[in-house]
């Protein structure tokens, strides 16, 4: 708890006590690092009111993968199973070589069009 020490108008001094609860290391709720001496989480914003309790120390990873995650399985479910196709590239180095050369056609017709007589 923090203490401050407040002077009144006669001088005497009192000792004011604050009930500031104490942040946990690491936030139950979303498993990020608290700062010290912080009232919310920087990360998902949880605090005392919403979320921390007495035994918030803890985090229950509720949010990890299952222990028996297959990665290889992961990325065939999100990648596909096989490697891309070649050819497409193929295709495309052919249509830039074809854009290149009307380009260049165009620009030789253009010339010979305006060519003086």
């Amino acid at each position: 708890m923090l203490e401050t020490w407040k002077f009144s108008a006669a001088s005497t001094m009192t000792i004011k006590k604050s009930t500031t609860p104490k942040a946990p290391e690491v936030c139950p709720v979303c498993g990020k690092d608290v700062p010290c001496q912080s009232l919310a989480c920087p990360e998902c914003g949880a605090d005392h009111n919403s979320g921390w309790r007495e035994d918030a120390e803890t985090y229950d990873a509720a949010d990890l993968p299952e222990e028996d995650f297959d990665y290889n399985q992961f990325v065939r479910e999100e990648f596909g199973a096989g490697p891309k196709p070649t050819t497409l590239k193929t295709v495309w180095w052919v249509t830039a070589f074809l854009v290149l050369v009307v380009l260049v056609a165009l620009y030789l017709a253009l010339l010979k069009s305006q060519a003086p007589l």
